[in-house]
């Protein structure tokens, strides 16, 4: 069995599952936000934001970075001296600070201190959108 491609598919994997719920929470959040007087609802909410976030998207974005890790030391080290991979791993960690932003948001919905409107929400749900399409474009076509 080739290594390689055995971490280069769990990488795939855990990256879409890490995408997909950095791209659904912050749609829980807009609708969290629009339902703001209803408790009921809001409790709804809260345990859904929870869950996708501790035992969905944490664990994705550990394996992204395991497997990613795993693959450049397949590699060899080397390839981060190269462009493309310096811009990737730069991508990235602003995907993971973006991550971290939408916990710190979910705590405050978990205390009942959102701030926000659901037009925030619905803009920055555009981020790890524009991430991940400058992530495949540098990974494939390798610039500079």
């Amino acid at each position: 069995m080739n290594i390689y491609l055995l971490f280069k598919s769990l990488h795939l994997i855990s990256v879409i599952s890490w995408m997909a719920g950095l791209l659904y929470l912050p749609r829980i959040f807009v609708y969290h936000a629009e339902n703001k007087g209803d408790n009921n609802t809001s409790e709804v909410f809260k345990v859904m934001e929870r869950k996708l976030y501790f035992f969905i998207m944490t664990p994705s974005m550990i394996l992204s970075w395991v497997f990613g890790l795993l693959l450049i030391h397949s590699i060899g080290f080397q390839q981060l001296g190269q462009t493309w991979m310096v811009l990737k791993i730069v991508f990235v960690i602003l995907l993971t600070t973006y991550h971290f932003y939408l916990g710190k948001i979910l705590n405050n919905f978990k205390m009942d201190q959102n701030n926000r409107s659901h037009k925030f929400y619905r803009l920055i749900n555009e981020i790890p959108t524009i991430l991940l399409i400058l992530i495949v474009f540098v990974v494939i076509f390798k610039p500079l």
